[in-house]
């Protein structure tokens, strides 16, 4: 099974860092868009009138940041995580106490995925108040950075299967 297993975990941790390299500058990206769009609020609130549709690009950009942000810090293994316990049990509970804590993840992931797709239809009619802009496009990120932090759990979950524990991602490549 190694002779096989290291070659699907080769090719998966790239196509995990080339989703990586996709989401990194969008989150960027976003947070410029964002900084700009307050900047614009502010200063058309102190010098003229106010600009109206400001706020709710801000709040759009926020939402779509906070969630693939999500994803980077889930791929880096930078989210809130207690694992002196697990730590400390012998090597085979402990592969398998990462295994059940990344099945969980992706459980509830794939639920996100389903609950994030029927709200988007749900919302479909709903348009935005300043821009009349489809509310799908804005609930379109909760399915997609679900599917993502799953695929992530399912790579760390081979990772564990084949090297024993996840690689850090932020171990291989500085941010």
């Amino acid at each position: 099974m190694m002779s096989f297993a290291q070659p699907l975990l080769t090719l998966l941790q790239r196509i995990e860092r080339g989703l990586d390299a996709i989401i990194q500058p969008v989150v960027f990206a976003g947070m410029a868009a964002l900084i700009g769009v307050i900047t614009l609020q502010i200063v058309s609130r102190v010098l003229f009138s106010a600009v109206g549709w400001t706020e709710e690009v801000a709040r759009f950009l926020r939402v779509w940041i906070t969630f693939l942000a999500g994803t980077l810090a889930l791929q880096r293994a930078r989210h809130i995580a207690i694992n002196f316990a697990v730590d400390a049990l012998p090597l085979p509970l402990c592969k398998l106490a990462r295994l059940a804590a990344l099945a969980i993840v992706v459980a509830f992931m794939i639920t996100l995925i389903v609950i994030g797709y029927r709200y988007m239809q749900v919302q479909s009619f709903q348009k935005s108040a300043s821009l009349r802009l489809s509310m799908t496009y804005v609930y379109a990120v909760m399915p997609l950075a679900a599917g993502i932090m799953a695929w992530y759990a399912l790579v760390d979950m081979v990772e564990v299967l084949v090297n024993g524990e996840p690689t850090a991602a932020d171990q291989e490549e500085p941010l």
